[in-house]
């Protein structure tokens, strides 16, 4: 763990950390002085405020954790919900299990997935589309906005159109309800950003704290300020990095949701279930967090 480098943050908080490291060095070599003035400060003030710190940024790593982790029940409840629509048109439909009007509904639930994927990432699906839907659907859909809730709809005409009993369209609709749900809090997520202002401040009040730090360990520390100082720096700078990463879920950094893969699982199992081949390159991909 000491020596992995793929999914931590120090890449991205290692020049700051360079910097606070030179900075520390400078504020040694010079014994704390600034313009020949002794910056007058002593480790007891430090260490009260970074506990108060250190709750701020908890608070904050759980806030965004809390939209992570919804993010992640939200894409849970839509393998779920997936399923139980595949399952009910496999068996209580008005088609056969077998018939091409049941496949197209699969594929429905299948594009539904990557769409909702490619529109909470500002991403093109046109090729997944592409590849799933009939050229006339698929054309459509390149100029919708909101591509998943336009496949709800044809799922309901599928519906519709399947003859079934008022009942078990009713069972229909309910787990479409769910979809409409899921996309709903997809939506607020991405959407809805912890308040800019509240990001800022902490921000600065993180590196205005790490960037005192030399001048009230050098007297104490001596040399070895630098290295402690860094260290230090390092687990507050990593956390606000984190809170700030996992805030989005549905993005392409490391430690976001793996939707890649989850739109691949759902594919997946749908496939199965309606008895379908399961394309070469799905069988070929591993289940790997992307």
């Amino acid at each position: 763990m000491l020596f992995i480098w793929k999914g931590s943050v120090l890449p991205k908080v290692l020049p700051r950390l360079l910097l606070l490291l030179a900075l520390s060095i400078c504020v040694v070599y010079f014994k704390g002085k600034l313009f020949h003035y002794k910056i007058p400060l002593n480790p007891a003030p430090f260490t009260l405020f970074g506990i108060a710190l250190a709750l701020f940024l908890g608070f904050r790593n759980n806030a965004s954790y809390d939209r992570f982790w919804e993010g992640r029940k939200l894409w849970g409840a839509l393998l779920n919900d997936t399923r139980s629509l595949a399952r009910q048109a496999l068996t209580i439909s008005g088609y056969g299990p077998d018939s091409e009007e049941v496949a197209t509904f699969i594929n429905y639930l299948i594009a539904f997935t990557y769409a909702l994927k490619h529109q909470l990432r500002h991403t093109d699906a046109t090729k997944d589309l592409q590849q799933r839907l009939s050229p006339e659907l698929a054309e459509q859909l390149k100029t919708a906005i909101y591509k998943p809730i336009i496949l709800m709809r044809e799922m309901s005409a599928w519906v519709q159109r399947a003859g079934t009993h008022a009942i078990l369209r009713a069972s229909f609709d309910q787990n479409l309800d769910k979809l409409s749900d899921i996309v709903g809090g997809c939506e607020r997520i991405a959407s809805t950003p912890i308040p800019y202002t509240y990001r800022v401040l902490l921000h600065r009040t993180v590196y205005i704290y790490c960037f005192l730090l030399p001048f009230g360990f050098v007297d104490s520390l001596g040399w070895l300020t630098p290295l402690i100082v860094t260290f230090i720096a390092y687990t507050f700078v990593a956390l606000e990095a984190i809170a700030e990463e996992i805030e989005d879920p549905f993005g392409m950094e490391s430690n976001d949701l793996a939707l890649n893969t989850m739109s691949l699982m759902i594919e997946t199992t749908l496939l199965e279930m309606a008895g379908k081949p399961i394309p070469k390159q799905v069988k070929a991909k591993d289940y790997t967090l992307d």
